[in-house]
């Protein structure tokens, strides 16, 4: 009895990979609230805009290289206020990211501009060339050279465009 159960947990620890790519593949980060086009974004779709690397330390205080796209690339996909549109009250939206676990953060658009800014975040997919890990991804957010790794959000699962009240 004890051969058949240590067979059965080593073919699925086998699979384990496996699940993992194919979840990763079906993932995906919804973009809703104030859009003109609410989009679903999954790894495929992702491919086809321009990718990004952003360099960070991560708790282990090493450099990891991440790809991905940057954030304010997919918010205009979906119709976004960005650019010359992103001032008086539309200066007062911001977006909020929530993760698979119920983390959550926010950003005012002004910090995704480019006209406003040069810190780049993006939606990243790979870390050191590789997919991320399922505790970290399929998706995270990285924010290049914020000092506390607080808004690295991972595990992302939507992006939610909103005024502020």
């Amino acid at each position: 009895m004890k051969k058949i159960s240590l067979i059965t947990a080593l073919a699925f620890l086998s699979l384990l990979p496996l699940l993992t790519i194919a979840q990763s593949q079906q993932a995906a980060v919804k973009i809703t609230g104030e859009v003109a086009t609410p989009l679903t974004i999954n790894n495929e779709d992702l491919q086809k805009f321009n990718q990004t690397t952003v360099v960070r330390k991560d708790r282990d205080g090493k450099d990891h290289t991440y790809s991905g796209v940057p954030v304010a690339d997919l918010l205009q996909k979906a119709g976004v206020t960005m650019g010359p549109e992103l001032k008086g009250e539309n200066l007062t939206k911001y977006l909020l990211v929530d993760a698979s676990d119920g983390y959550q953060v926010t950003f005012a658009l002004a910090e995704l501009d480019k006209s406003y800014t040069d810190r780049v975040i993006i939606l990243a997919n790979q870390v050191d060339g590789k997919p991320l890990l399922p505790a970290d991804g399929p998706f995270r957010i990285i924010v290049q050279d914020e000092k506390k790794p607080a808004r690295c959000i991972k595990q992302v699962v939507s992006f939610k465009i909103a005024f502020a009240k």
